[in-house]
């Protein structure tokens, strides 16, 4: 549980400090009347968007689930997924808790090699969906950046999703190199234990490879008889990022700024290609930087930009923190899942 305490920590400390210097640089009279004006409605619902984003998630989980021929309740894998958002917010960029995503499948008699074909089936669907979106969202918002460093931190962040996506097609593509591979670097950390640990190495390695064929089964599953699972997926991803990204066009109704739809979800791309590089604790501070040079786009008052990335951070981050804890302490036993899943 410390270690959970002092990334979390972290995290919020280096949250705290970015929306302080933000708000010290922005705020001013307008920034107050908007704050004191602000539509209570609008806060209700971008509060109501991010609450349905989870039930979206959690249908994604089970859709998939269910074309591997493993039916959960739908209660229980909106659960799953609002438990892994606590170890999102303390791990490096702003993507995690897979490992325990994939634990708590595996507790609902899923095997833990179907469980991770299901958990990056979800992973691969964001990805196609953020990188088949950035290049256009480049594309229509380069001329508003005339900061080289900028281009560059996005390009970084699309060529990071490249890379892991990359990585996760040639191991579906080459499942005989990557056990190879896998079974090489296990094998060469024999004399780092010495002999005594052959056979617990020769038992970790079976493990792997029983898994491995388990996934290799269910990616196969996906693509061919499981396309269906596949197929609602996809929409659920749609739905879900089209779901988040519908909270800063309502948080700028509120406070009386023209909500530029369009925009916001051009920003928005962007921003997550940003936050997926694994920089800080739950991207904290790249987020908020990143969001208060973005999120100038569609912000025609520049007093208003420190209180907006504000109100956006507390409804996409704060809140994970708050009910994905709740959740975690409801589901899980104890904190060595989410350690472990931490230290991956």
């Amino acid at each position: 549980m410390n270690r959970i305490f002092k990334w979390l920590s972290v995290s919020l400390v280096i949250s705290f400090i970015s929306i302080v210097l933000l708000l010290v640089f922005t705020v001013d009279t307008t920034t107050i009347d908007a704050i004191l004006n602000i539509k209570k409605e609008a806060i209700v619902a971008a509060i109501a968007l991010q609450l349905f984003s989870y039930v979206v998630w959690g249908l994604r989980t089970k859709f998939m689930c269910q074309s591997l021929g493993h039916d959960i309740k739908t209660l229980k894998t909106i659960e799953i997924a609002i438990s892994s958002l606590l170890v999102a917010a303390v791990t490096p960029s702003s993507a995690g808790g897979e490992a325990l995503r994939i634990h708590l499948l595996s507790k609902n008699a899923i095997p833990i090699g179907k469980a991770t074909a299901v958990v990056v089936g979800e992973r691969l669907t964001d990805a196609f969906l953020i990188l088949l979106i950035a290049p256009f969202a480049l594309y229509t918002l380069r001329g508003f950046f005339p900061e080289d460093n900028l281009d560059m931190l996005l390009i970084a962040g699309e060529l990071f999703i490249f890379i892991v996506l990359g990585m996760l097609i040639y191991a579906i593509w080459k499942p005989n190199k990557t056990r190879s591979t896998i079974h090489f670097f296990v094998n060469r950390t024999k004399r780092f234990h010495g002999r005594k640990t052959d056979e617990a190495l020769a038992n970790v390695l079976r493990k792997i490879d029983i898994e491995m064929d388990h996934f290799q089964y269910s990616i196969r599953y996906f693509t061919k008889e499981g396309r269906k699972g596949l197929y609602y997926g996809t929409i659920c991803t749609i739905v879900y990022r089209g779901t988040l990204y519908s909270i800063l066009p309502v948080i700028l109704a509120g406070l009386g700024q023209p909500p530029e739809i369009l925009l916001s979800f051009m920003v928005q791309i962007l921003l997550t290609c940003l936050m997926i590089i694994p920089a800080t604790p739950g991207a904290s501070g790249v987020a908020e930087f990143g969001a208060s040079s973005l999120f100038s786009v569609v912000i025609a008052t520049p007093s208003l930009i420190g209180i907006t990335v504000l109100t956006w951070r507390a409804l996409t981050y704060y809140m994970n923190i708050i009910i994905g804890g709740f959740i975690s302490i409801k589901v899980l036993k104890d904190a060595d899942i989410i350690n472990e899943s931490i230290k991956k």
